[in-house]
């Protein structure tokens, strides 16, 4: 929740103009009676334990009631319209009497109030509604104030002890929050849907104060964010939010990055001998623990009591865990952090990685296998022989088929003379060899087909 709603506030209905000019003929009155009819009556009906904030003139409210009449005739009601009075407390929109009565309320406060005709309607009353002199009786209910020079209010109550970075202009953010409204009324939660919300900060994506009260937070924070109306959805509102309402967040920053990060790698030991390092082509065995940045825990290979093993730059893992295992030694163990764009996307992998998230690994190295130039799938440890086509074809028919292929080359292999590219399935790598010498697709390889690497360009085979 909390993003921006863009829109022109409409005329209020007939009804509604008729409304506010009838409360707002007496201009306010100062000072507070007890005792008669003739004064003003105030009766707090319930007070709530916490209080910060009362009304006070000039203050914006919004409140439920009820007017009756002395004889109990209830004469109107807000719950009836099925929406709050909203109102400028002491700029003369309110009858006199309700001016002061709202005065020095708590939100979640009720008041019953008397109030004399001289404080309401006085002699003449309102034709057809109020009779002439009339006391008016008003159950109230506060449900939200706030007042024009109000600003976004933050209140920190967790901070995590270690916060390296913190939220920027620009930044992505995935947030989980509960919306209040000032009454402590839930209108929406991303805990119950389970999933955080996910957006931009700084770049109108969301409500002014929702982007101002997210600025300097760390992942793990937990902070509440209060914002007036005009930073929120304004008169207007939105959805199940009534216009003019006063918004309260209570936010935990999940995680966040910027589109311009690169993967972060912190190295926490090598091992004394830390000469031979992973490149492109080389085979891995390593072990890894992977969280979220709040430290969530994802995968452990320590888990399933097995290594994960790849050929490092062929495309067997995200691209930043691609980077993050390059230039490792045997032996060392390192922290690779990595931004969703070169993880795994804003689409996550579902029921595993949520979309958006910021990865951590933790990485320890215990095998590597070097591998081929690039390009190559098998390469000679030695000189080739000048009769290398004759040495295939065992019964010397001019016909080499698959079968005499593989039979040569896990020969070569298995004597030293040759080698394979490691991490990859021996089997397939042959068959693949073969395929581009049999030029024709006959299914065998005669002489005149029959090249080395160095040869031609082409084919990866010898």
């Amino acid at each position: 929740m909390a993003f921006r709603v863009r829109g022109s506030r409409p005329l209020p209905p007939p009804l509604l103009l008729l409304l506010l000019w009838v409360t707002g003929q007496a201009a306010p009155v100062a000072g507070l009676g007890l005792g008669s009819d003739a004064e003003l009556q105030i009766e707090r009906r319930f007070v709530p334990d916490e209080c910060p904030r009362t009304v006070r003139s000039g203050d914006f409210v919004r409140y439920h009631y009820v007017g009756t009449f002395p004889d109990g005739q209830k004469f109107d009601s807000s719950y009836d319209r099925g929406s709050t009075f909203n109102v400028f407390v002491g700029k003369g929109q309110l009858i006199a009497g309700m001016d002061q009565a709202l005065v020095g309320m708590c939100v979640n406060e009720r008041r019953f109030v008397k109030i004399p005709p001289k404080l309401a309607y006085g002699s003449e009353g309102v034709s057809g509604v109020i009779p002439p002199n009339s006391v008016l009786h008003f159950d109230v209910l506060l449900m939200d104030i706030w007042n024009s020079e109000d600003e976004v209010q933050i209140h920190t109550y967790f901070k995590p002890p270690s916060c390296s970075r913190t939220i920027q202009v620009s930044d992505f953010v995935r947030y989980h929050y509960n919306g209040t409204f000032l009454d402590g009324t839930l209108f929406d939660s991303s805990h119950n849907r389970m999933k955080t919300y996910d957006t931009y900060v700084g770049i109108g994506w969301l409500i002014p104060g929702m982007d101002k009260g997210l600025l300097g937070m760390c992942v793990g924070e937990k902070r509440i964010i209060t914002i007036p109306p005009f930073l929120a959805y304004g008169e207007d509102g939105d959805g199940n939010i009534p216009g003019s309402a006063v918004l309260v967040f209570d936010i935990h920053v999940i995680d966040f990055h910027n589109p311009s990060d690169s993967i972060s790698i912190t190295s926490h030991y090598k091992p004394p001998d830390c000469s031979v390092l992973s490149k492109k082509g080389d085979y891995l065995k390593y072990h890894y623990n992977a969280s979220l940045l709040d430290g969530t825990l994802l995968d452990s290979t320590w888990n399933l009591g097995k290594t994960y093993n790849i050929v490092l730059g062929s495309g067997q893992v995200v691209l930043g865990m691609d980077m993050g295992l390059r230039e490792m030694c045997v032996g060392e163990k390192r922290t690779v952090v990595i931004p969703p764009h070169l993880g795994y996307g804003e689409a996550g992998v579902d029921g595993e990685v949520p979309g958006s998230a910021v990865l951590v690994f933790d990485i320890e190295l215990l095998e590597l296998v070097a591998g081929l130039p690039e390009g190559y799938m098998f390469i000679w440890n030695g000189e080739v022989s000048p009769n290398l086509f004759e040495e295939i074809d065992k019964d010397g028919n001019g016909e080499v088929l698959l079968e005499e292929f593989s039979e040569y080359i896990h020969a070569q292999v298995a004597t030293g003379k040759g080698k394979l590219a490691p991490g990859f399935d021996a089997e397939m790598i042959v068959k693949n060899m073969f395929t581009n010498q049999d030029r024709n697709g006959d299914g065998k390889v005669v002489a005149e087909e029959f090249k080395l690497k160095d040869q031609e360009t082409k084919h990866d085979e010898l």
